[in-house]
């Protein structure tokens, strides 16, 4: 049985994670997902929504088999315990493939990594359809505009 990891923030879900996670379930047999925890997402701005309602969402997704919250002071120690043949990163995580392979060796673990291709939509990231609704529905819009 082949498993698959997939890890991300999830804010604001769209076609773009659908996407993710699909293609990171064809890779295995079985997909768990570990869900960035609020107080470990500082490389962007803070999600929107809390990771307890981030998590359930990606919970009711049918690409995904189980899902968790990361650990909040060690992003390895869920990878440990899964111990997945496949670690999937989505095409804009900022993490670089070789040191996280690296990284994972350090740890006796033994996983490839994989990353996903970009979903072709428009509106394929949480911070564009944060920046689409503050320029369509923001409270700076020409009258009329947006609706």
């Amino acid at each position: 049985m082949t498993r698959v990891i997939a890890t991300g923030t999830f804010d604001i879900l769209h076609p773009g994670h659908l996407y993710y996670l699909e293609e990171s379930r064809r890779l295995g047999d079985e997909l768990i997902v570990i869900v960035a925890r609020d107080a470990n997402v500082k490389h962007k701005p803070s999600p929107i929504l809390p990771e307890d309602q981030r998590l359930r969402m990606v919970r009711a997704l049918r690409p995904v088999d189980h899902a968790l919250l990361g650990d909040l002071h060690d992003m390895f120690r869920p990878i440990e315990e899964i111990r997945p043949d496949i670690i999937t990163l989505g095409f804009n995580q900022h993490f670089n493939e070789e040191n996280l392979r690296q990284r994972l060796r350090d740890r006796g673990l033994d996983a490839d990594v994989v990353r996903i291709p970009g979903y072709p939509g428009p509106l394929a990231s949480s911070s564009k359809i944060v920046e689409h609704i503050l320029t369509t529905r923001g409270p700076h819009r020409p009258a009329g505009e947006g609706e």
